[in-house]
């Protein structure tokens, strides 16, 4: 799936809750002063933002698949290494941080498993690596009162509960399968409240991610009968999304 969109439809779709999750990972990977960490997918920055927050620019770095992306993260942090690049392939070296953190990225992950031993191999021995997903499958992420207004205009429509992590416990498989250890779950919130039904629903039209994708292949018609059934799921103005993520938190063994 392609993130190459402007840096602004995603934050308008996705980066309003992020920013939201950020500090929770921080706390999740015991981020403190002193450490240098790094922010896998870093898309255009929420996490990224927290990190330096915490710890400075010179102790944080970033990467990110989409170039849009990495030229924001770029222009907002410019003292701050942001590389192009996948979670698979990191260019960076062994042990080069004491903890690596990827938030709403595992899911997306060409090698989930793969994405995170790199995770680990870039940590030192002892750092903590750290993640989290929409919980997808269960319909309670921020896209679940989309995807169910979808089924039940067509059902039998592939929506993103079936992507890596976005279950009860695969998050924990995936760790444990990268050679983690000291493995912990969780789950972190972002609970947003919405004003109007368009301040959710217009940022579906900007084409990011599945869901956005899924708009823009819809003609006029449909695509106003898939906003307005949206609209009445939704209930009376103003409403609230409670979103909520699997996370999971592991070690990296001495080698």
């Amino acid at each position: 799936m392609s993130f190459e969109v402007a840096a602004e439809a995603y934050d308008r779709f996705m980066g309003r809750f992020s920013r939201l999750l950020a500090p929770q990972m921080a706390d999740l990977a015991n981020i403190a002063p002193g450490m240098r960490a790094l922010d896998v997918g870093c898309g255009t920055g929420a996490l990224t933002a927290v990190l330096v927050d915490r710890l400075g620019t010179a102790n944080v770095a970033g990467i990110d698949p989409s170039e849009s992306f990495v030229a924001a993260a770029r222009e907002r942090f410019p003292e701050v290494r942001i590389e192009h690049g996948s979670a698979e392939a990191l260019p960076f070296g062994d042990r080069a941080f004491d903890a690596a953190l990827a938030q709403l990225v595992v899911h997306f992950m060409t090698d989930p498993v793969g994405g995170i031993r790199e995770m680990a191999r870039v940590t030192r021995p002892g750092g903590v690596v750290a993640a989290c997903v929409w919980d997808h499958a269960g319909g309670t992420g921020p896209l679940g009162l989309f995807w169910r207004a979808v089924s039940d205009l067509r059902p039998g429509s592939v929506d993103e509960s079936r992507l890596p992590g976005a279950r009860a416990g695969h998050l924990v498989e995936i760790f444990q399968q990268a050679g983690l250890t000291n493995i912990e779950a969780s789950t972190v919130a972002a609970d947003l409240e919405m004003a109007t039904f368009d301040a959710y629903f217009e940022p579906f039209t900007r084409g990011v991610g599945p869901a956005g994708a899924y708009v823009q292949a819809l003609d006029p018609p449909e695509r106003e009968r898939l906003r307005e059934h949206a609209r009445a799921l939704a209930g009376p103005e103003p409403f609230t999304i409670k979103a909520r993520a699997w996370a999971a938190r592991g070690v990296v063994p001495a080698t």
